[in-house]
Order: C-alpha cells, then structure tokens, then sequence
C-alpha cells in the first residue's frame, strides 16, 4: 500500500497491500479509460449508468444533454465513479486461487457544473484531444448552440483511491506439484481496422488515442 486514504470511505480494507492513493497511478488509471460507471440515488431508487469520461488537471469530467436525468441528480446528490480495466486472467494451481489483474479507480463526491462558454468549449477539446489526439485542428468545432445544449459537469478527484493486481498466481506450498499449467493471461484493448465513413478514406487516417498505448502499471509488490 502507498500513501495514505484520502478519507475513511476511501481506505481499502480488503486486500489492503492493493491499495494506491499516489495521484500518479489514480490519473493514469482514469486516462487509460474512455468509459466510468457513476453510482448515485435519484426518485427514490439506485442507479449505476455508464458514460464517457475524462480527466483534465485534478478533475474528472463527464457530458450530457441538458435536464438529462443523470445530469440533475449528479447535480443535486453526491455519488461514486468507478473505472476498471481487466489486465488479465490468473490461473492457479487450484480453483480457489484463481484470480485477475486489474486497474481500478473509485471516486467520492458531487459533480459541479462547468458553465462558463470558454470552459465548456475547453473541456470538449480536452475530450477530442483523450479520443484522438490532434483531431481538433481537423474538424469543426461545437458552435454556440451546441455547447449551449450540452452540460458538462466535473469531479474533483480529491477524495480517490485506486486498487491494482499485477502479479501472478498465488498457490499454496502443497498445491505446487499439481501437474497443470499455471500463470497470467494477459488481456488488452487494442484499435481494430479502421472503417471509414463513405468519402472520406482518401483522407490521412486519425491518431490513435493515448489511452490504447501500454499503460506502465505500479510497481509488482509480489503480494
């Protein structure tokens, strides 16, 4: 385990030595990622909804349509934004030992909205830019009535602790001759062929975004 929790909430108890709260591993987790899922209370019952997200300097930043649902609870209500990604799949010596290595962020907090003109259009830049880096010296930017029909609400990420497995199996002494193979799966996202829209496959192809290069995990602890 590194640092220190953030606050009680944060503080990983199970499977403590996985525990990150170094802001360098928690912003490399959340730039690795186009997608987070917001946990949060709205008419009475609870919802868990996936959306796109992005990080820009010490928030994470997320956008909707205006009056949106998601929008206004977040809005009006703390909440819980996790990130995960599968690094791969650990096959052990015997069942109750098989595991997965992961990177995970969870954080804690209420969204406040970004409303000034400059801002929002900033903050979509820094989305096209985490999607395609350089694509906005391409393309047209939002006009006026796009970005007035579109909120865009940010997280601080003071109140964040990662969580990361990233070694291999961890068999018992007795289980060490069992004659099976044993070891890591590794798993990765990686950009498919590019499917161009119709008229536009002579045109130089787009950068591929950041978060698909290989992400330098913490350090193996070996536990």
């Amino acid at each position: 385990m590194s640092a220190t929790a953030p606050s009680r909430r944060t503080e990983i108890k199970r499977k403590a030595q996985r525990a990150h709260y170094e802001t360098p591993t928690i912003a490399a987790i959340i730039d690795a990622a186009f997608l987070c899922h917001i946990a949060f209370t709205a008419e009475g019952s609870v919802h868990c909804l996936p959306t796109a997200c992005w990080r820009s300097g010490e928030h994470l930043y997320i956008h909707g349509a205006n009056n949106s649902r998601l929008i206004n609870a977040l809005l009006a209500t703390e909440c819980s934004v996790c990130i995960s990604h599968l690094d791969g799949l650990v096959l052990a010596r015997s069942a109750f030992h098989h595991s997965m290595n992961y990177r995970s962020v969870v954080i804690y907090g209420q969204f406040a909205a970004v409303d000034e003109a400059s801002d929002k259009a900033a903050a979509m830049a820094a989305f096209l830019e985490h999607v395609s880096p350089g694509r906005n010296a391409h393309v047209r930017a939002a006009s006026p009535g796009e970005l007035a029909g579109t909120r865009i609400l940010r997280l601080a990420l003071s109140e964040a602790v990662a969580k990361v497995r990233n070694w291999g199996a961890e068999d018992s002494a007795e289980d060490m001759d069992i004659p099976v193979w044993a070891g890591v799966i590794p798993l990765a996202s990686q950009a498919g062929a590019l499917q161009p829209e119709a008229g536009s496959g002579h045109f130089p192809p787009p950068e591929l975004p950041l978060a698909l290069a290989a992400q330098p995990a913490p350090a193996d602890d070996g536990l």
